[in-house]
């Protein structure tokens, strides 16, 4: 009897912290989450196959950054995606930033998937997802033709994504 009490508080405690999380987190099936405060992310430094490479080279165009590691499932599962939308929507550009990844096994992961038709960014210690605001990998984010973030995705992408949120920045 005397467990009652503490019984009663967990049976009580755990849905009420898991409504605040539902609540706090947002309820949307394909990962949409908000994006950060409007700015623009400082993505430079150098590719995997060691040119350099700064952001502003690609204002003017939508950009898809994709945070990916060579050892990470799901991202080998949407580079598919990935490489169809650089080949195929006309006016997106993408970018990929390998996120601590040994650079050997990353250009592998590319060759294997076929994704070396766009630029990667080599980020060993994790500054550029930082930059970003990435959480882990796969995660997704759109920038406009500006360069501002406007939306991310935590998890994999999928084709009823791009068409919701990288589409209507193309539509005239």
């Amino acid at each position: 009897m005397r467990r009652l009490p503490a019984v009663v508080a967990v049976v009580v405690a755990v849905p009420m912290l898991v409504a605040v999380l539902v609540h706090a987190l947002g309820d949307d099936r394909e990962g949409t989450w908000p994006a950060p405060e409007r700015r623009r992310p400082d993505l430079s430094g150098r590719t995997l196959d060691g040119r350099p490479f700064t952001l502003d080279g690609l204002r003017g165009s939508p950009v898809l950054v994709t945070v990916w590691a060579s050892w990470c499932d799901p991202c080998r599962e949407e580079f598919p995606l990935l490489v169809a939308a650089a080949r195929d929507l006309r006016g997106v550009r993408v970018l990929g930033v390998d996120l601590r990844d040994a650079a050997g096994a990353a250009r592998a992961f590319l060759t294997e998937t076929g994704a070396t038709s766009f630029p990667h960014l080599s980020d060993p210690d994790g500054r550029l997802a930082l930059e970003l605001g990435a959480r882990g990998v796969p995660e997704t984010f759109l920038l406009d033709r500006d360069g501002y973030v406007v939306d991310r995705l935590i998890g994999t992408l999928t084709p009823g994504w791009i068409e919701a949120h990288v589409q209507p920045l193309l539509d005239p």
